[in-house]
């Protein structure tokens, strides 16, 4: 962009809000269109609290009190940051917890008093479309060549492939770190068995996906959320979680499949003394680095190891929803 496009381009700071089943996280950019309507994203604020709103929703089908004060919390933390920074636009996206649970007005309610905007409590269809457009923003496909996109959350995976011109197919599925941590891995490490169940059953999953997205048809693997990018810190041996050496990484899936079991059966205390472990991610490490190593073979698998592979990237559904926004 020359320096006269560059003054004739409209600037709007926005504040773009995920709420997911394990963490709530926000953006406040500048996001500027040139004449053209192409737009450019420069980060101001980018923060991520876990709230775990998912828990025990699996099990109880409603949203746990104290789940929802953390998240009231970190709500009140974002709008004194949102108000210091002068965002004009703000736009607050729920995902898998908050569609599953009964008592989801609550939350609702409570996040308008807070942040003086409705909570947009979005289907996977329209969360997959905003997961790839984030990743697409820095991973776009080039000469026809199709993206897929893994949005690996606490409660839901997205299945998103697409091209320059866009989505072209996607599936929510609900599989997540949170969720099968829940569900099958109960024990500290996990046993052969957990495993083995939780294995059939992303299998499953994977299944499920293929019916709507041709996985077959991938040229490039990218995976987006903070299950992706700890294994991709794992596997680089990082002294400290780095988004500058995560993003962008490119690992084999020997390398992948080698660092999800290494996390896989690690106690709790040896993955918590992990540098680059978020505290919120400790308990439920395993069960995403399982869905994601189990993701990767089954990619490598289906292309017949044309796309054995993945990328990482830290540009996700936040950056998405602060486009839309």
């Amino acid at each position: 962009m020359t320096s006269q496009e560059d003054s004739r381009a409209e600037s709007t700071r926005v504040a773009a809000i995920d709420c997911g089943t394990n963490s709530i996280r926000l953006l406040i950019a500048d996001i500027t269109r040139d004449s053209g309507g192409a737009a450019r994203l420069t980060d101001v604020v980018r923060l991520m609290r876990v709230n775990r709103l998912g828990q025990g929703v699996d099990a109880t089908g409603r949203l746990a009190p104290d789940a929802l004060e953390r998240t009231f919390a970190a709500a009140d933390e974002y709008a004194a940051l949102i108000r210091e920074h002068g965002a004009s636009r703000i736009r607050f996206v729920a995902t898998s917890a908050s569609r599953d649970a009964e008592n989801r007005q609550e939350f609702v309610d409570g996040i308008r008093d807070r942040l003086g905007v409705e909570p947009e409590v979005i289907s996977g269809d329209e969360e997959a479309a905003l997961s790839f457009a984030g990743a697409a923003s820095v991973f776009a496909g080039a000469n026809g060549a199709k993206t897929l996109v893994v949005d690996l959350g606490g409660g839901s995976t997205e299945f998103v492939l697409g091209d320059a011109s866009g989505v072209l197919a996607a599936k929510s599925t609900n599989m997540g770190c949170v969720r099968f941590t829940e569900r099958y891995l109960r024990s500290d490490p996990p046993t052969e068995a957990e495993t083995a169940a939780a294995r059939a059953e992303i299998l499953d999953m994977i299944a499920s996906a293929l019916v709507t997205v041709p996985l077959a048809d991938t040229d490039r693997l990218v995976g987006v959320a903070g299950t992706i990018t700890t294994v991709t810190a794992a596997a680089l041996d990082l002294a400290e979680y780095s988004p500058e050496a995560i993003h962008g990484t490119e690992l084999g899936r020997a390398q992948i499949d080698a660092t999800a079991d290494t996390l896989l059966h690690l106690d709790r205390s040896a993955r918590a003394a992990l540098p680059y472990m978020h505290p919120g991610r400790v308990d439920v490490i395993g069960a995403g680095a399982l869905i994601w190593r189990t993701i990767v073979d089954r990619i490598d698998e289906l292309t017949d190891g044309r796309v054995a592979t993945a990328f990482a990237s830290e540009h996700d559904i936040l950056d998405g929803i602060a486009l839309s926004a």
